[in-house]
């Protein structure tokens, strides 16, 4: 009996790397099967692990600090560059055409939820390090908490009470956090009750590629070529196929168009009025339905997707290529990481790139050999990139810059060089000749395991005083002013985006879960909304607003612990 005690011990109390490795995994493993119970709309996910680490440093649990602190900063170093470049090429897109509005709302969102930091600070005496960590969890970012913590030992160094404080304060925020987002919906849909929200708005004018057909009936362009109607309109389209007299052809940028000529455009939407006036008009006939098959449009042409796997490739420009010129095939749309990028002369190209291509049998299969389209080629994930991405990132990190006003040197410290670094290397990487490419399977690996052992020594770190601070601290002010800091911003912006923005009651809401980067409250949505706006407007946010919450959270540190 007593040596299988010894043995215990050895294995789960003193601190050794086994016993870390051990008590990290009982930890993950924990929580992950508490995600898996079913709570029908509200969910924690994967900060499961976080409370589960919490529970076990109150029975006893530890390990070795400077192991602890290792972990955190390894697993958010690599959950943050991943994250970086997951969401790097659709960052710079997303602040462009109809995600301008979106993107500026949820800025507001951002800085009601500061606002109210600064007026708790100065009304109830709070101190800022701790409103950042209900902040946090408020708003469901536990890097926000990570990036804010690196902020604060950059400044003073490691302070176990003021890193504890500000994690305890994350994690009684954060249940509410979850809960509150969907309260807050519910208001806005109370709100809006009685009242009708516009149908069609530029609400879905986000750069998605749709298709539509045209019949030539506009005699300005009969006898031009696509080249010179191209001219006329200020917008970029693609013209993938084009029917004369009963026969389907690939056009070119030299094809003649005729009247009674019918055309399929690739184009955005809000192309769409301007092709109407030039050309003609519109079929009513909807090539956007998911079930269409492609090859039985006609009998001589094909649609394939073709994945780009040709290294020579990676970081040459769409128009470099000249398929259409040389292989007699059009480049319809590109997939980038489950990106939707409009098939432009003007684009970068990047290994794993998903290419839809049209045109007749031997010219796809001709073309296919340029582009590789061998799958098997990228199962295999690019370390020498992953590897270069953390350590430009972790540098960045650590050098020191002024700000205005400030005195002393700041720095972006884990929380975010590394997030920058990913956000560029994913967005220009391949013009650098970069193989940014990770398989999507591969990035989630890269970003859970990162995020579950940040959360797990976190936990662990911060949960022996958990349930002292709840019942007998601040616990139950942290928990009132966490409620307020989610509710309050999310019904402001939501009743300013519906009333003077024009904004339909779901995309609101996928613009309000994105900005609060809360995938939770989005799954609120499904089967009460008709459409699948939110989960775009969610898209179309998320990117912007975790880069910017995460660079805030550092800057108020700085400027109230400075």
């Amino acid at each position: 009996m007593q040596e299988f005690v010894h043995f215990l011990n050895e294995t789960f109390i003193s601190h050794t790397a086994a016993q870390a490795i051990i008590v990290l995994a009982f930890v993950c493993g924990i929580g992950l099967l508490l995600s898996k119970i079913p709570m029908g709309n509200f969910s924690l996910g994967v900060t499961w692990v976080f409370f589960t680490g919490i529970l076990a440093a109150h029975f006893g649990l530890s390990i070795d600090p400077m192991m602890n602190s290792f972990c955190q900063s390894f697993g958010l170093v690599f959950f943050l560059y991943a994250l970086g470049v997951q969401v790097g090429p659709s960052f710079f897109p997303s602040l462009k055409s109809g995600g301008i509005k979106e993107n500026l709302l949820s800025m507001v969102v951002i800085l009601l939820g500061l606002a109210l930091c600064v007026i708790f600070k100065y009304t109830i005496g709070m101190p800022m390090t701790d409103l950042i960590g209900v902040l946090s969890g408020a708003v469901t970012n536990t890097p926000m908490l990570a990036a804010a913590q690196s902020s604060v030992v950059g400044i003073i160094g490691h302070n176990a009470e003021i890193e504890s404080n500000m994690a305890l304060a994350t994690a009684v925020a954060y249940p509410f956090g979850v809960v509150g987002m969907i309260v807050g919906m519910m208001i806005l849909s109370v709100m809006i009750k009685g009242k009708s929200t516009p149908k069609n708005n530029d609400d879905k004018a986000h750069a998605v590629t749709s298709f539509t057909e045209f019949e030539v009936a506009n005699p300005a362009v009969f006898g031009k070529t696509i080249a010179d109607v191209a001219k006329r309109i200020d917008h970029h389209f693609v013209v993938s196929r084009i029917w004369q007299q009963g026969k389907v052809h690939i056009p070119n940028s030299k094809t003649e168009l005729h009247q009674g000529d019918r055309i399929l455009v690739a184009s955005h939407d809000d192309c769409l009025p301007a092709l109407e006036v030039v050309i003609g008009k519109r079929v009513d006939k909807d090539w956007n339905n998911e079930n269409i098959d492609w090859d039985a449009i006609d009998n001589e042409l094909i649609s394939k997707r073709l994945v780009i796997t040709n290294r020579e490739l990676n970081g040459r420009t769409l128009g470099d290529l000249k398929l259409r010129s040389i292989y007699g095939v059009n480049v319809t749309r590109i997939d980038r990481s489950g990106i939707e990028l409009f098939a432009s002369p003007q684009l970068h190209l990047q290994l794993g790139d998903r290419m839809s291509i049209v045109g007749d049998v031997a010219s796809v299969n001709a073309c296919e050999q340029l582009i590789g389209n061998e799958v098997k080629m990228l199962d295999a994930p690019n370390m020498l990139s992953l590897f270069i991405g953390v350590f430009l990132g972790c540098l960045l990190g650590s050098v020191p810059f002024l700000l205005p006003g400030i005195s002393m040197p700041i720095k972006l410290g884990l929380g975010g060089g590394p997030i920058i670094v990913g956000i560029l290397v994913g967005a220009f990487g391949a013009r650098l000749k970069m193989t940014t490419y990770i398989t999507n399977s591969a990035s989630q690996l890269i970003q859970k395991l990162g995020l579950m052992l940040f959360l797990a020594a976190l936990g662990l770190s911060s949960g022996a005083k958990f349930f002292e601070t709840l019942l007998h601290g601040d616990g139950l002010l942290w928990l009132g002013v966490g409620a307020v800091i989610t509710v309050l911003p999310v019904v402001i912006t939501g009743w300013m985006a519906m009333r003077f923005f024009k904004m339909r009651y779901s995309s609101t809401c996928g613009m309000l879960c994105g900005s609060m980067a809360n995938p939770m409250a989005l799954e609120y949505l499904v089967g009460k909304v008709d459409d699948d706006s939110h989960n775009v407007s969610y898209a179309t946010v998320y990117p912007l607003s975790m880069f910017v919450r995460i660079i805030t959270a550092q800057i108020m540190i700085i400027v109230f612990l400075a």
